[in-house]
């Protein structure tokens, strides 16, 4: 019996040992990538998670893990269109995924400076669209669902705070047309509607110029 134990413990080791060795590590992919065609992530987000502003690629440092999962998962299945994420995340199996979405989730927030608050009219413009809305065509506030000053609200609301205004600005435009539309309840396809190109820039303005904020898997 001593012997059938010690090699059931020895046999249950082992396994462990594989399934440890098979889970992949989100730092790996992020810095090397996967090693089946998906480049390391850094590429464009950045060493830190911080993202390239000028090229619109976000920050995902500190973002919510369950929205980073969902992001992959809508990338692959097309109902977020993006010519760059698509293939990478139709590439990533689903253990992998997760690996990311925790990592990039546990990342501290860069210590990057916010975009210099927009002037005048534009500023004005932004922050009256962003606390306030316009109720003259039935538009809500932004902070309505992603809560004061762009801080995120859950996991279906993402902070907006501190994310480049370029990247704002495509994401508001891709609901517009259409190739974004993994929105619950449809609310965003609604809301990107009822904006003038001048309110995008605006609110982009404005919430670029607003602090980043860790997820709630970062706050004590």
């Amino acid at each position: 019996m001593n012997a059938l134990r010690a090699t059931l413990i020895i046999f249950c080791m082992l396994c462990a040992a594989d399934a440890l060795a098979d889970t992949p590590n989100g730092a790996t992919l992020a810095q090397q990538g996967n090693g089946h065609g998906v480049a390391p992530c850094m590429a464009c987000h950045g060493a830190d998670g911080s993202g390239q502003a000028a090229a619109a690629f976000p920050r995902l440092a500190g973002l919510s893990q369950a929205y980073l999962r969902k992001q992959l998962d809508d990338f692959a299945n097309g109902s977020r269109v993006n010519a760059t994420m698509q293939p990478v995340a139709s590439e990533l199996s689903d253990v992998e995924r997760d690996a990311l979405s925790e990592y990039y989730s546990k990342l501290p927030l860069p210590a990057a400076t916010p975009s210099p608050a927009p002037n005048g009219e534009v500023a004005q413009l932004g922050q009256r669209l962003a606390t306030r809305g316009r109720w003259s065509n039935a538009l809500p506030a932004c902070e309505q669902c992603h809560g004061p000053d762009g801080v995120g609200v859950g996991d279906h609301f993402p902070p907006l705070s501190g994310q480049s205004a370029v990247y704002l600005s495509n994401q508001l435009h891709a609901w517009q047309q259409g190739s974004r539309h993994n929105d619950p309840l449809r609310l965003m396809q609604s809301v990107s509607g009822k904006l003038s190109d001048d309110d995008v820039a605006a609110i982009s303005a404005w919430y670029a110029s607003q602090p980043s904020v860790p997820s709630k898997e970062q706050q004590p």
